[in-house]
């Protein structure tokens, strides 16, 4: 999955609100009422925020990594 591929509306949320939508998800994923389509739609939605909550870590350690070198080149 390529961060394009993410729906903006999911590429603008924080790690924060990524995470809260996906307990819900997996709480309406366990309810027994739901259909197989529209289960099958949440999980794909579920993948979907997993994967930019992956990106945004992968960022969050890039700046720290260039800014750990930074603060190690100016000593």
């Amino acid at each position: 999955m390529k961060l394009k591929n993410i729906p903006a509306d999911i590429r603008a949320k924080s790690i924060k609100e990524a995470q809260n939508e996906i307990k819900e998800i997996i709480t309406n994923l366990e309810n027994n009422e739901t259909n197989l389509e529209e289960s099958m739609d949440k999980y794909n939605r579920m993948m979907e925020l997993n994967y930019h909550i992956q990106e945004e870590f992968k960022k969050k350690a890039k700046e720290i990594k260039s800014s750990n070198f930074d603060n190690k080149k100016e000593l």
